[in-house]
């Protein structure tokens, strides 16, 4: 089992989206990379320095790294800069945290893959994790319990798998 962090916009739709694949085992949303104080929700939307992000357990047997990173890059605009769809500020912001450098070669490798598609410089943060705070419980599946409830992600988006079989 493997550990990533990914920080795509409002998390409650990239944990919908990312929950689907076979090989992810786990997501929780939290605050990540912002200061090494726990922040509630309305300080993270106050510009405490965080960003929505998911931790993503996989085992990688079943889902590689640079599979789960492709399927990320299919639901952010990766050029965006503390935006994702409407939603804006510097907790929107985009980032790959890893928790083991040896992740670093396949996370440049589908960045720089990622980047020539664009044809320019991605505004995709990628670095350690740095520490990673648990949202709220109410934050926790929100999607799942609130089917209606906004999401910059297109719900055609939340059944990829799907199609697969």
């Amino acid at each position: 089992m493997k550990t990533i962090y990914l920080a795509g916009g409002c998390f409650w739709g990239m944990q919908k989206f990312l929950d689907q694949f076979e090989g992810v085992k786990e997501t929780e949303v939290g605050y990540a990379n912002g200061p090494e104080k726990a922040p509630s929700y309305r300080e993270v939307c106050d510009n405490s320095g965080h960003a929505e992000t998911v931790r993503v357990a996989y085992d990688e047997a079943a889902l590689s790294l640079p599979e789960l990173l492709r399927f990320y890059f299919q639901v952010i605009d990766p050029v965006s800069v503390n935006r994702q769809g409407e939603d804006s500020g510097i907790q929107y912001r985009t980032g790959i945290y890893y928790t083991d450098a040896d992740q670093l070669p396949e996370i440049e490798t589908v960045y720089r893959e990622i980047e020539a598609k664009e044809g320019r410089p991605l505004a995709v943060e990628v670095g350690p994790i740095e520490n990673f705070f648990s949202a709220e419980l109410y934050h926790q599946k929100y999607l799942d319990k609130n089917p209606g409830g906004y999401c910059h992600i297109p719900t055609r988006y939340f059944h990829l798998a799907d199609k697969k079989e």
